[in-house]
């Protein structure tokens, strides 16, 4: 059989699940934070003032939400693999059936998913396990750096672009201007993640636009209703 090159974006989804919410979240957050403001008619400093607070206490609390939410879920795999590790060195023959029976569910012949599961074993017997039985991979596994990280830095790219549109636009009425860069900020970036994990672009901008544009709507309600910096 002649070899052939094939592109998978499984790899990607821990790093772009944590960069597509960190940027929606910092455009989001602070677009609506800014918008909620710009309608209670506060001045302009305070409104700069506002955005900044905003992206630098969404940037931590992404950074902090991320590590722990996800070091829970490393903690998890990493007590289910000691776990797994113990039953392998107690009872390996009644692991190696374990195995065999996954593989007969999934349609091999006994006689075959017996041998799968002997060769496997043999080659790496918790990382067959891991992989087989408890769904964990390489391209799955939790990495709370890697997530806080990512999902900071792009908070705070997606935060300084609203925040861009204020301190560019004269100190006049901030609604409309930073509602419709942020709108478009969020098509773009949904256009952008939905082409990097290969789904349809459209759908992705459209679905991203349309809880932006219902977050900024409601923020500018409450600061036009109660007319005060909240």
């Amino acid at each position: 059989m002649s070899p052939h090159h094939e592109t998978h974006r499984t790899h990607r989804i821990g790093w772009l699940r944590a960069a597509v919410l960190g940027a929606n979240d910092g455009i989001v957050s602070t677009a609506s934070l800014i918008v909620g403001i710009a309608a209670s008619h506060a001045e302009h400093h305070e409104i700069v003032l506002t955005g900044v607070a905003g992206l630098v206490a969404g940037a931590m609390s992404m950074a902090a939400g991320e590590y722990v939410s996800v070091s829970s879920q490393a903690d998890t795999e990493q007590a289910d693999l000691k776990r797994e590790r113990k039953e392998l060195a107690d009872d390996g023959h009644y692991e190696k059936n374990e195995l065999a029976s996954i593989y007969i569910s999934r349609g091999l012949d006994p006689l075959l998913a017996e041998q799968v599961a002997e060769q496997l074993m043999n080659h790496d017997a918790l990382g067959a396990h891991a992989r087989d039985e408890l769904g964990i991979s390489a391209t799955s596994i939790a990495r709370p750096i890697q997530a806080a990280l990512t999902s900071a830095a792009t908070f705070s790219i997606g935060a300084g672009l609203p925040l861009l549109i204020v301190l560019l636009t004269p100190d006049t009425d901030l609604i409309v201007p930073v509602s419709s860069a942020s709108l478009l900020f969020l098509i773009l970036l949904g256009m952008l993640a939905a082409y990097s994990g290969g789904a349809g672009i459209i759908k992705g901008g459209v679905r991203v636009a349309f809880w932006g544009a219902l977050a900024m709507g409601l923020t500018a309600a409450v600061g036009s209703v109660f007319g005060t910096v909240v």
